[in-house]
């Protein structure tokens, strides 16, 4: 199994994780929080894929389908949904910035592979990290994390310069993709914590 494929799970099974939450947070119906976990877990790889002229992922295999669907059968037999308070939650917030990191890498991996320059690498991570939650969150009227919340698009850009400057030194392995992605995972809860931000005007 490549680093790609073991991102992408990863990301999926988080981010499934976290919009069931966020779905039983706004007291959604069975089919909304379907289709909360769904797209948050599913709609930064098929932006993507489509970007990067891929048949997207979830359309050519049905694992994606499937990592959602056992995600949200065990959140319902570990009886996640009773979590009310969820962005104080540890569950939440850890499942997002798994989610958040490993997309990110997958969306680096994917620009790398199709060839984009360093502009287009930044934009597939950060696209491909943030687009899941930013539907899930327009869908749900809510103002979407990457414009509130402490330093959360800026992790998937960070995720993505360092991604490249991996593949310019042809670094780009299993072993360094496992340490970016935990430094990346730590800066964002950090960042959660001590309630880091970007300058407001």
């Amino acid at each position: 199994m490549s680093a790609l494929e073991v991102a992408d799970i990863i990301g999926i099974i988080s981010f499934a994780l976290s919009g069931f939450l966020i779905a039983v947070h706004y007291k959604l119906d069975i089919l909304g929080i379907f289709i909360s976990s769904f797209l948050t877990a599913l709609g930064g790889g098929i932006i993507r894929d489509t970007i990067a002229n891929k048949t997207p992922y979830v359309f050519d295999a049905n694992l994606p389908i499937l990592l959602v669907i056992a995600t949200l059968v065990v959140s319902f037999i570990f009886k996640l949904h009773h979590i009310t308070n969820f962005e104080g939650k540890t569950a939440f917030i850890i499942s997002d910035a798994i989610g958040l990191c490993s997309f990110a890498i997958t969306g680096s991996l994917i620009a790398i592979e199709s060839h984009f320059n360093f502009l287009g690498v930044l934009m597939l991570a950060f696209l491909t990290a943030v687009g899941g939650g930013t539907l899930r969150d327009i869908l749900i009227n809510k103002v979407p994390s990457i414009l509130v919340s402490e330093f959360y698009g800026t992790v998937a850009i960070i995720v993505g310069l360092i991604t490249y400057v991996l593949h310019l030194f042809t670094q780009v392995n299993l072993f360094n993709l496992t340490l970016l992605f935990i430094c990346g995972v730590s800066l964002r809860l950090l960042a959660y914590y001590k309630k880091w931000q970007l300058p407001k005007l």
